[in-house]
């Protein structure tokens, strides 16, 4: 793995010529971001190599390398998902590249399902921690300590500084902005009922099939990380209704403005 990141990272830095300390990877329906951007430069997914392929419909699949806030950023438009088909290590294998390429921060975004009964559909929630119901670890197997420790800390994955900036931008722009537990699942199919009543049990506010396997390799190599949801469907009970992936792309699309905004503003105060 070190052998393909070492290509892989030095493929991208020697075609781009671009140093960049944060990161942002965008979700279902928010690639918009993007267009906030001042883009220097952008990579599709398939020249890279060694990298997956985005497969999901809203996942443009390509690095995007420029200005925003005032800061170099490199911005991947389409994810990685384990119901893809892919391994956890090839799901994070992105962030283990980006680290060796010097990016110390990392933001994560998704679209996610409501468990909360105070949230509603369009509503943006800063993820504060997370539980792993993937019934995997992209940790699992032989530790390679040249990118971190064999146990590493999980006490806070969500950057609590980071957090109390989101929050005070939000108020001053008059956005929303609620908090919460996202729980991570492998999916593709979206929950049933009991299911959503389990999750909500555990603990969770919010549900999807993404973002806890990144954060969980982010940490192991010390990264900085800021997440935050956008609600695209309910799994409350009396208001759970029949959702499509479409239907999730256009609700996160609508919402995507004031997740922009927030991460826009903590990329410039960085």
């Amino acid at each position: 793995m070190l052998e393909k990141i070492k290509a892989t990272s030095n493929y991208i830095l020697e075609r781009t010529k671009f140093n960049a300390e944060i990161a942002i990877i965008l979700g279902t329906g928010l690639g918009g971001l993007v267009k906030e951007i001042k883009v220097e430069h952008s990579l599709p997914y398939s020249e890279i190599p060694n990298f997956p392929i985005s497969t999901v419909e809203g996942h443009k699949g390509q690095l995007i390398f420029g200005q925003l806030g005032g800061k170099n950023v490199i911005a991947m438009q389409g994810r990685f998902h384990y119901y893809e088909g892919y391994s956890m290590q090839e799901v994070t294998f992105p962030v283990r590249v980006m680290k060796a390429m010097g990016i110390k921060t990392l933001f994560v975004s998704n679209a996610s399902g409501g468990l909360n009964p105070t949230y509603k559909v369009g509503d943006v929630m800063m993820i504060n921690d997370h539980i792993n119901m993937f019934g995997d670890n992209p940790l699992t197997g032989k530790n390679l300590n040249d990118l971190g420790p064999r146990f590493p800390d999980m006490s806070q994955p969500y950057d609590l500084h980071l957090r109390n900036l989101a929050l005070k931008i939000a108020l001053q722009n008059r956005i929303e902005l609620k908090e919460g537990v996202y729980v991570g699942v492998p999916g593709p199919t979206f929950e049933t009922p009991a299911e959503y009543k389990m999750f909500r049990i555990i603990g969770g506010d919010a549900i999807g099939m993404s973002t806890v396997p990144e954060v969980i390799v982010a940490r192991h190599m010390s990264m900085s990380v800021f997440g935050i949801s956008i609600i695209t469907d309910s799994g409350v009970p009396g208001h759970i209704v029949e959702i499509s992936h479409e239907e999730v792309q256009a609700i996160a699309m609508r919402a995507e403005p004031k997740m922009s905004l927030i991460i826009r503003e903590l990329v410039a105060s960085l």
